[in-house]
């Protein structure tokens, strides 16, 4: 069986590693052009695109779907199906209907919750108790298409978008591979169509939500801080410069909103609107991530002072 496969981030590439381990014939692999990165801006692969090269795949680059050039490398190959997993490009409806079986995508969540750019990171900011990896048929609208198959994945108290991103890059891994042989044995796979009463979006991350509000409910902050780890990370301003915060603990303390109730090599107690926050992970501006011990060495917060 035939599978083109489209891709972008390292989430891409474990399912594209795992589908050629599996023996499919995988003919291209499409990903975005490769982007200036780091301080010196030098060109940078993707890492479906490196991926592609250690298997000796062949990579095309595209800056867009819309065009007869890119319609027609698609069609010479003939697939049986394409395979898309945060591919960051548009599939107009011209793509979606060239493989003999569509287009499958893998999307991190539990669909038709957290739909859109941000599935992972919206989930653990709402507080979800689980997300999951959907298999979906893809349709023309935004994460609508029928769900294949749904795998869940329960959140754990202190999850953060890092340890749940590299849990559901597995997951994707392995269930694509699961209903890509029941279509290769069956031909052809059944799939539920979503229910629009219960759907969500997940929007893209900003570094401006990312600034922690001393007013919101501790309980909301913690999650937020979880949610935007790694990226954007959660922060404050301390000595009119941003302090970004890591990781930290609801604790049953009050105060101003934004008060320093204390300071020292056991964490930085800030309260909230509600309750506060004992920060033990931090990263002043400048420096690297550091526990709150190596922060509080050569620094003093002033309790009663203002993040």
């Amino acid at each position: 069986m035939k599978v083109i496969f489209a891709g972008t981030p390292d989430f891409a590439a474990a399912a594209l590693k795992a589908i050629a381990e599996a023996g499919f014939d995988i003919p291209l692999v499409l990903t975005q052009p490769d982007r200036p990165k780091g301080r010196g801006m030098q060109l940078q692969a993707s890492p479906v695109k490196q991926m592609a090269e250690s298997l000796g795949l062949a990579v095309a680059q595209p800056a867009s779907l819309r065009n007869e050039e890119a319609l027609a490398l698609l069609q010479a190959q003939n697939a049986d199906v394409m395979v898309v997993a945060a591919y960051g490009l548009i599939l107009p409806q011209a793509v979606l209907d060239i493989p003999k079986h569509g287009c499958l995508n893998i999307h991190a969540s539990l669909l038709p919750r957290w739909r859109g750019a941000a599935p992972i990171q919206r989930a653990i900011e709402a507080g979800d108790a689980e997300t999951g990896i959907c298999i979906m048929q893809m349709d023309a609208g935004l994460d609508t298409g029928a769900v294949i198959s749904e795998h869940h994945y329960p959140l754990k108290p202190d999850e953060t978008s890092a340890s749940a991103y590299q849990a559901l890059t597995e997951l994707g891994a392995s269930a694509i591979v699961t209903d890509l042989q029941q279509l290769a044995k069956n031909g052809s796979l059944s799939a539920v169509a979503q229910t629009e009463n219960n759907a969500t979006y997940a929007q893209k991350l900003s570094k401006e939500e990312a600034k922690i509000n001393w007013q919101e409910p501790a309980k909301i902050i913690e999650r937020k801080i979880r949610a935007f780890n790694p990226a954007p990370a959660a922060w404050t301003v301390w000595q009119d410069a941003p302090l970004k915060i890591w990781q930290a603990k609801v604790v049953n303390q009050s105060g101003r909103a934004g008060e320093v109730l204390s300071f020292d090599a056991e964490g930085l107690v800030v309260a909230c609107g509600e309750q506060a926050l004992r920060i033990t992970e931090l990263q002043p501006a400048g420096s690297k991530r550091m526990n709150i011990a190596a922060f509080a060495a050569g620094r003093q917060i002033e309790a009663g002072s203002l993040l």
